[in-house]
């Protein structure tokens, strides 16, 4: 179940960058094990998504993928690496997404208040309400495409 306040307020934060255009710059953390994604549902958004977020002024950006993964899925990851560069020009801003991958990490399934669902999913059995941009860069791993990667989201 959503939540109304949330959804309702990411609403409204989209509606300001009509007029600010802003330049976004974001990570995704692909987790991957067994032959398992670890994906999370955000609790006013539809689908699933590799767990990420924005990069905060004065962060690392290895620092921030870490960070966003702890805070939404408990994942404590060890070796990270560079997975791809991506950009996506929707809802009037540009947005560039770091996403790194991590095949060594162990997770608690915790998270905090804007994450719904914290689950693996078998790499062959993918969510089919997940995120078209954030499939494509599951794909990409599975297909083995060499890294590091660049393009649209």
């Amino acid at each position: 179940m959503k939540s109304a306040l949330l959804a309702k307020l990411f609403h409204l934060y989209s509606l300001k960058w009509l007029i600010t255009r802003p330049v976004l710059l974001g990570v995704r953390t692909l987790l991957v094990q067994d032959k398992q994604v670890l994906l999370v549902k955000h609790s006013y958004q539809d689908g699933w998504l590799l767990p990420g977020g924005g990069v905060k002024r004065g962060e690392m950006l290895d620092q921030a993928a870490r960070r966003e993964s702890y805070e939404e899925s408990g994942a404590q990851v060890g070796k990270l690496e560079l997975f791809g560069v991506y950009s996506r020009f929707t809802n009037y801003m540009s947005d560039h997404i770091m996403v790194f991958l991590s095949e060594d990490f162990t997770a608690s399934f915790t998270h905090d208040f804007e994450i719904e669902s914290v689950q693996m999913f078998p790499l062959d059995a993918l969510p089919g309400d997940m995120m078209d941009g954030h499939r494509r860069r599951v794909e990409e791993y599975i297909r083995g495409e060499l890294r590091p990667r660049y393009g649209n989201w």
